[in-house]
């Protein structure tokens, strides 16, 4: 009873509102994304079978060989085929790019299709597909087309009568085949469409169900049989695409509740620091009084864990009703509704609460219980220096413990930690160096000025933790805000207005000529068609590659597909040579190969390696004889490997091209897709547009866990400020005692404020820069260039902020009478 009335009255009296608020924003974090990422978990174990169309599924980029059909027929199991690709759909109202998936009768076999009657009708479970010359196309398409079921459809060389509305696939994914607007047909109508070209991107796959013995042992015959570009999926790895695109959401929110927990950590540390040295009088009275120090400790201790818990469930609370909104913003990712959450994100939740309490605020109650008697006569004596350099272990063994935890990835948690220290290392020095400064020009001002610099000297200790604190507050909320609308408009940035915005590919040798015939009568800039060859990479120096030679994802995902290699005599605009040189003049036939630079960075190729390339069923060598850098940005057709002319020619090849159409010139597409019906040409302004909105979605649901961190910003920068309220109060009292006047003890105020501020301010401000800078280069590739924008804003902020927090939460003490404050305080 005594400890609750205690925690009742620390809450009236305001002691704890802030220490409260850090704990609630950090378990509502850290609740926030693991409820949702434990609901997404089971929603992606629960459907994994579905997420395949079977038990096991088969993916190549050819045509399977019949014997793996034959073996699953032969074991009892159930196979189907269905294959994937992108093209031009059109009708009267224009032409729009497509998803197109081929599926065979019985598809799926695992999960559902629901189809509706017409768009923003009831739909309705079916286990059919499209008839014969009947299409199905879902929401996004039908509205782009301007059709209805009844209406026809060209595709390719053929016409197909909407049947449905495709509302829903449990094997839709959420890569870019599933970005662009679906369009199913059934497989006996492939042929007719023409669609199927040399140089054709195209995703065949192979459904497997039956039992799971059987799936079994048909997976164990299947995959030492698997060629090159063969791969198998079941459950444990079903659809990376989606698990790729999700966990790198995942990774963001994790992340962003990292930050706020930290940031909630040093606001709680501060707290917790202010409740012991406002406490530690109290306790010496009960010592007196003849408390035993095991009998303080139980007192705060259950009093804390009572605040704890409620802290803790208010924060799960908070995390809950955000994953809510996370899952609303997320709607258009995720195919239906997700499970309910398991109990283990309270687990975690309440963990990150006790950890807190244990690590940031039980070092302080200990030392509060070990106060000595006589500090009721000589108040200097267990003051905040006793223990405080094992307090601040404990405090940091736990943010590490932390962090590490909930990173879920050694090696991101040791970098997120090697540069959270090196920040605190770094903003400590400098702090130290800033003060030592103004303390030499301390004679350079007034009064005002000279008393500031030296309270601040007085108090070197808590005037540090309270500029590292300021510091890394103000580097939160400038990263979060300047910075990363700076690295936006780079990003905006980096494509150039007149870059193409329209590819078409899967054009014919003998269409190439009629397609610069077509644009030179359209009164068009006739763009240049490049020939592209497929062929996979089968050896480097005589040595054969594959998937397993290598441990970066990246460079497996590389190795298994084929290559688009070109040919040219001349080097390509927006490339430039780095090593090597291009081809000579004359050069032609003669063996070399011009590498991108990035992809002989992910395979470990250099100049003068011998590649081996298998193309049609034959082998072409060539030796590396220049590495280029190429501009991504700059949207224009690009190649990885590039080989002279005379090399590659006789092999079989499509041709591919790009160029800029202006909105009045859009009609234009539709009369080329109707000239030459096999093309598909790719709005790239309409995909970045699609692929922006799925990137808003995933920005806005980590958006609203970065809200925390913003909030345990604010939260850091009241408590670090609050630190020394009641030494600053007690030395204004003694002051006024003294004589001093009001406007005397303002000007300190400010003085030390302000440099307090703009300590902090430059501190953040650089750091936000650095860290900006750091992820334009490292992570995103941006050309941000150093801004000194920022640390300015940082510096006039800190001061302007600290500044006006401050001298508020002062001036009530400048007015109440000196006599007073010193009673309060004494």
């Amino acid at each position: 009873m005594l400890a609750w009335r205690m925690l009742l009255r620390d809450l009236r009296a305001g002691e704890l509102h802030l220490l409260g608020i850090a704990m609630v924003i950090a378990v509502a974090s850290v609740t926030s994304v693991s409820f949702f990422t434990d609901r997404l978990s089971q929603a992606l174990t629960r459907e994994a079978n579905q997420l395949l169309g079977g038990d096991l599924l088969l993916v190549a980029d050819h045509a399977f060989r019949p014997e793996f059909r034959e073996e699953a027929k032969r074991r009892g199991l159930q196979v189907l085929g269905s294959t994937s690709f992108t093209s031009m759909a059109s009708s009267e109202s224009g032409a729009q790019l497509a998803g197109v998936k081929v599926v065979e009768p019985g598809h799926p076999l695992r999960g559902s299709l629901r189809i509706a009657p017409g768009l923003n009708q009831p739909d309705r479970p079916t286990r059919d597909i499209p008839a014969p010359g009947e299409a199905w196309l879902d929401e996004r398409l039908t509205s782009a087309l301007g059709v209805k079921p009844g209406d026809e459809i060209g595709l390719g060389s053929s016409c197909f009568r909407v049947g449905a509305v495709l509302t829903f696939e449990s094997d839709r994914g959420a890569n870019f085949f599933s970005l662009v607007p679906r369009l199913m047909m059934r497989a006996d109508d492939l042929a007719a469409t023409g669609l199927v070209q040399v140089g054709s991107r195209i995703a065949y796959r192979l459904h497997v169900a039956g039992e799971p013995e059987a799936v079994a042992d048909f997976q164990s015959w299947a995959r030492p049989r698997l060629a090159k570009g063969e791969s198998l999926e079941d459950i444990r790895n079903a659809r990376p695409e989606v698990k790729n695109a999700l966990d790198r959401a995942q990774s963001f929110l994790r992340l962003a509740a990292l930050l706020a927990v930290v940031l909630a950590a040093v606001a709680v540390g501060l707290s917790a620091r202010r409740f012991m040295q406002r406490h530690l009088d109290g306790c010496a009275v009960m010592r007196c009084l003849g408390a035993r120090q095991g009998r303080i400790s139980r007192l705060f201790l259950a009093e804390f864990l009572a605040f704890g818990l409620a802290a803790s469930t208010l924060g799960s609370a908070l995390g809950y009703a955000v994953q809510i909104g996370i899952e609303k913003l997320l709607a258009g990712l995720l195919n239906g509704a997700l499970p309910a959450p398991s109990a283990w994100p309270l687990a975690y939740g309440f963990g990150v609460g006790l950890a807190l309490l244990g690590g940031f605020v039980a070092p302080h109650l200990v030392r509060l219980a070990d106060v000595p008697t006589l500090r009721v006569l000589r108040r200097e004596w267990g003051g905040t220096g006793s223990g405080t350099a094992a307090s601040y272990a404990v405090g940091a063994a736990t943010l590490a413990a932390l962090m590490f935890w909930m990173a879920a990835d050694l090696r991101l948690g040791a970098a997120v930690l090697g540069g959270f220290a090196g920040a605190l290392g770094f903003y400590a020095l400098a702090a130290r160096l800033v003060l030592a400064g103004a303390g030499r020009v301390r004679s350079a001002g007034g009064a005002g000025w000279r008393h500031g610099v030296a309270s601040l000297q007085r108090r070197l200790g808590g005037s540090l933790v309270q500029a590292v604190a300021l510091g890394i507050g103000i580097t939160a909320l400038l990263l979060l805000t300047l910075t990363r609308n700076e690295l936006m408009a780079n990003w905006r940035a980096t494509v150039p207005p007149d870059a193409p915005n329209r590819f078409v590919i899967n054009i014919q040798p003998d269409q190439v000529e009629p397609m610069r015939r077509f644009f030179a009568e359209k009164g068009l800039p006739v763009p240049k068609l490049l020939p592209m060859v497929r062929g996979r990479l089968v050896a480097v120096n005589g040595a054969p590659v594959g998937a397993e030679n290598y441990s970066e994802d990246r460079a497996r995902r590389l190795v298994e597909r084929e290559f688009n290699l070109s040919y040219m005599a001349s080097l390509p605009e927006g490339n430039r040579v780095v090593e090597g040189a291009w081809f000579a003049a004359g050069g032609r036939g003669a063996p070399m190969f011009s590498v991108e630079q990035g992809l002989a960075e992910t395979l470990g190729l250099k100049l003068d390696d011998l590649l081996a390339f298998e193309i049609a069923g034959n082998r072409v060598e060539a030796r590396i004889t220049s590495l280029r850098k190429l501009d991504w940005d700059s949207m224009r057709v690009n190649f990885f490997v590039v080989a002279p002319p005379g090399v590659l020619d006789d092999f079989p090849a499509s041709y591919i091209t790009s160029f800029n159409l202006k909105p009045e010139q859009a009609a234009a597409v539709n009369e080329l897709i109707a000239a030459f019906p096999n093309l598909t040409v790719i709005d790239v302004a309409g995909v970045l547009r699609q692929v922006s909105t799925v990137i808003e979605q995933l920005a806005g649901a980590v958006q609203f866990v970065f809200l925390f961190a913003l909030l345990a910003g604010a939260v850091v920068l009241f408590a670090a400020l609050e630190a020394t309220h009641d030494e600053r109060q007690y030395e204004l009292a003694v002051m006024r005692t003294l004589g001093a006047r009001n406007r005397q003890l303002r000007s300190a105020l400010l003085a030390e404020f302000a440099v307090l501020g703009a300590t902090a301010g430059l501190l953040g401000g650089l750091g936000a820069s650095a860290i900006g800078y750091a992820l334009a280069h490292f992570v995103f590739r941006l050309p941000l260039e150093p801004n000194f924008t920022v640390p300015l804003v940082g510096l006039v902020g800190g001061i302007a902020g600290v500044m006006l927090a401050g001298y508020l939460g002062t001036f009530r003490a400048l007015r109440i009478p000196a006599l007073q404050s010193l009673r309060a305080l004494g």
